[in-house]
């Protein structure tokens, strides 16, 4: 095969355990190398060959497990899955791109498409492998591949405008991931929305999207005040005020706090948080069924992303300025 797709042994070998490491271009040469010589495998993977079934299986990618964000998004995708007659595979990353990588090698041989959600790859490392199988991303815009993102800049403008209407004039930013896409998204849609309103912002250093990433933020907040606070998700907002409390603070006496997302919790905390709410369910669902609807040989019309609504959830964590 190799002396017949004009590759090295080793390059066939990686071809056909790790796809995900060779070039489009060079995978199809080996694989129709691999026809010329009548050589079959369960393992060439993302490429349709003419032999291959269907699987009836998709693969959802999703970074943190343990973030109730993707609980509603996970729910919208397998629902649109089965409906389908699609069973769904779930792949848990643990924030970190090697694992995502390594759960796609392995599971290109197995689903007819890939869904990511809140990849932390590479632009050109997520176009590679689009290249190989039918792929879309969630929360997140990639040139040339399908996605479904909420509507940031329309969500953050709201927040923006909802606390400098209650006097804050000033709003720190609880940053999420360095690598997040969402997380640049909604830091530079808050720059742009205090500049037109007059306020000013500032951010803090990234932190993990989690309690305890919103309670590491609370420490350097402490050191620098401000009236107004919008985290990067619900789940910061919540660690952020849990830390302040402890510290004797209250909310929203001291300070106000949008969360974002309105994910498992928001509405449970004291005091109930207001929040950005995404629409998780639909982002899930949307994101399912475009993927499907490639993998039946439908073709985007734009390389614009689907962008799904958002709404401003005011409840008892921000006020007035006293």
């Amino acid at each position: 095969m190799a002396r017949v797709a004009g590759v090295s042994p080793s390059t066939v070998s990686r071809a056909f355990a790790r796809p995900g490491r060779v070039s489009h271009h060079t995978a199809q040469r080996i694989f129709s190398a691999a026809v010329e010589v009548g050589y079959r495998s369960a393992h060439v993977a993302g490429i349709q060959h003419p032999d291959r079934q269907r699987t009836s299986m998709i693969a959802l990618v999703i970074a943190d497990i343990r973030n109730p964000v993707y609980a509603e998004m996970v729910r919208g995708a397998e629902a649109a899955a089965a409906e389908a007659g699609y069973i769904m595979l779930l792949a848990h990353t643990q924030e970190s791109e090697q694992k995502e990588r390594q759960a796609l090698e392995r599971a290109l041989a197995s689903v007819d498409g890939i869904v990511l959600s809140s990849s932390r790859m590479s632009d050109s490392a997520i176009r590679m492998m689009a290249k190989q199988k039918p792929l879309i991303v969630m929360n997140r815009a990639v040139k040339d591949v399908a996605s479904v993102v909420t509507d940031n800049p329309r969500g953050i403008r709201r927040a923006a405008e909802h606390l400098g209407e209650l006097g804050h004039r000033t709003i720190t930013y609880l940053a999420g991931p360095e690598a997040s896409w969402a997380d640049g998204m909604r830091w530079r849609s808050l720059r742009e929305a205090a500049m037109e309103l007059e306020l000013t912002v500032r951010r803090t250093n990234p932190n993990h999207p989690t309690i305890s990433g919103g309670e590491a933020a609370a420490k350097e907040w402490l050191r620098h005040r401000t009236p107004g606070v919008i985290a990067y998700n619900d789940q910061m907002a919540i660690g952020f005020i849990r830390a302040l409390q402890q510290n004797g603070l209250t909310i929203p006496g001291d300070v106000s706090v949008v969360g974002h997302d309105n994910s498992y919790g928001a509405a449970f905390i004291t005091p109930s948080l207001t929040t950005i709410e995404a629409p998780l369910y639909s982002l899930g669902a949307t994101a399912v069924n475009n993927l499907l609807a490639f993998a039946a040989g439908a073709r985007s019309q734009s390389n614009q992303p689907v962008v799904l609504p958002t709404r401003l959830l005011v409840r008892n964590s921000t006020t007035c300025t006293p």
